[in-house]
């Protein structure tokens, strides 16, 4: 019985491989080929996305054999970010690189005990009225900032401007990274496999809601003020630390991830294409804030292209927008039970949703799918559910009538090299979005 199961088992999976084998070789153009047969000189092909606007986005193609290099550490990471300046570069990485090889204890301040942590702010003894805000350097929460502060310039990686970062074969990535795309313009990073930061030392806020929280730092990639930014063919998951294996403390879930992916305060032209979001709560945020100081740094930009991206086995945020004209195409969203939402309709987002498919379990609605934060119109045509088709804005306020979608996001996408038929999405995505699949 046994290995006729497992015999079976192995029968389906050899037939899965086949099928994605087959489909990958029908496929003409599932990656780019602008200029070089080389992955590592590829640029972003014109018209692919908000990131080919204008100048486009080429990375560091360009770069001549003195600002290539091949790193297998962290340091020698960081060391190739820092030569060079922003002459154009790439930097080619081989296995997977770990930020934190020495593990958070490695980070902790001297006397930084958590045991102590959690005896000091208890809600039983502290209360939930006072956060942590005035507590001395010598004090827990003192400790925890300066640990914090030792992750923080530990795991962060400035990228700088016409830079390409690529994996080398299948299973090139970083674990526990943080990459700061912050205030440069034209940068590549492909074919890498990201586990997501994990914050060693989350704060405890007493005020966070009615019961308090747990709130934590440490993007896996964040695009912040930044322009031309083309992110292909790379995965981005909890890996080995999921949630649902974290512990809770004074009734909350300790929480140690903040988000996959993050373009914020006035980054513009951004394309995300090919790459896989799997298993994470708050995934990604356009926008990251509703206040008129943020916001006059985000109208007019936050202008991003996702496409041919596989969302799975997330809670929400696929992204959350504000502000931007974001296109959402030919991507496939595979959900669970921790299912929230995808689509986050953000104050004065302009998200067009068009030509995606959508895999829901058993009771699961599709009203789930765009959820209204603020009211902003949005445009969402020809998407299917489960292989039918499915008006995702009608059947939204059908069933949730408080919280009614306008339809019509005011703007049309143009900027968009092929547009697949939404009832093949799901074979093409999944066996060719991530890392370890660059062709």
């Amino acid at each position: 019985m046994n290995a006729q199961k497992w015999h079976g088992h192995v029968t389906v999976r050899a037939a899965a491989i086949v099928g994605c084998t087959a489909l990958a070789l029908s496929l003409t153009a599932t990656t780019a080929q602008a200029g070089s047969s080389d992955p590592a000189r590829q640029a972003l092909p014109a018209n692919d996305g908000w990131a080919s606007y204008g100048t486009g986005t080429t990375g560091g193609s360009a770069a001549d054999a003195a600002h290539v290099y091949t790193v297998t550490t962290w340091a020698e990471f960081k060391a190739a970010l820092a030569a060079g300046g922003s002459t154009p570069k790439i930097i080619k990485v081989k296995g997977t690189i770990d930020a934190v090889s020495e593990g958070c204890d490695a980070l902790a301040a001297p006397g930084y005990d958590f045991d102590a942590y959690l005896a000091k702010y208890a809600p039983e003894t502290w209360g939930l009225d006072t956060d942590l805000s005035a507590e001395p350097d010598d004090s827990p929460e003192g400790l925890r900032r300066v640990s914090a502060a030792n992750q923080d310039k530990q795991i962060k990686a400035n990228i700088p401007a016409n830079t390409t970062i690529i994996g080398v074969g299948k299973s090139a990535g970083f674990k526990g990274a943080s990459l700061q795309i912050r205030a440069v313009d034209n940068v590549i990073v492909r074919n890498l496999a990201f586990e997501s930061p994990v914050d060693c030392f989350p704060q405890w806020d007493p005020t966070d809601g009615s019961k308090g929280n747990w709130n934590s730092e440490y993007d896996t990639a964040v695009v912040y003020g930044s322009t031309h930014v083309w992110l292909d063919h790379n995965t981005f998951t909890d890996g080995s630390h999921p949630d649902g294996a974290a512990p809770t403390y004074f009734g909350m879930l300790y929480q140690q991830h903040d988000g996959e992916l993050d373009v914020v305060r006035g980054s513009n032209y951004v394309t995300a294409s090919w790459n896989v979001f799997t298993e994470h709560d708050k995934t990604i945020l356009i926008g990251n804030s509703d206040s008129e100081s943020t916001a006059a740094g985000d109208r007019g930009k936050l202008k991003v292209t996702f496409h041919h991206n596989l969302f799975s086995k997330l809670v929400e945020r696929a992204p959350r927008v504000r502000f931007g004209q974001v296109d959402s195409y030919n991507n496939h969203f595979v959900a669970d039970s921790s299912y929230a939402y995808s689509f986050g309709i953000g104050k004065e987002s302009q998200l067009v949703a068009e030509h995606n498919a959508f895999t829901l379990p058993a009771g699961v609605s599709a009203a789930k799918v765009l959820k209204r934060w603020n009211v902003s119109p949005v445009t969402a045509a020809d998407n299917q559910v489960n292989g039918k088709p499915v008006d995702l804005i009608a059947v939204h306020n059908a069933e949730i009538p408080a919280e009614t979608l306008e339809s019509g996001a005011g703007w049309t996408p143009t900027l968009r090299t092929k547009v697949d038929p939404v009832k093949a999405v799901p074979g093409i995505v999944d066996c060719n979005a991530g890392a370890g699949r660059l062709r």
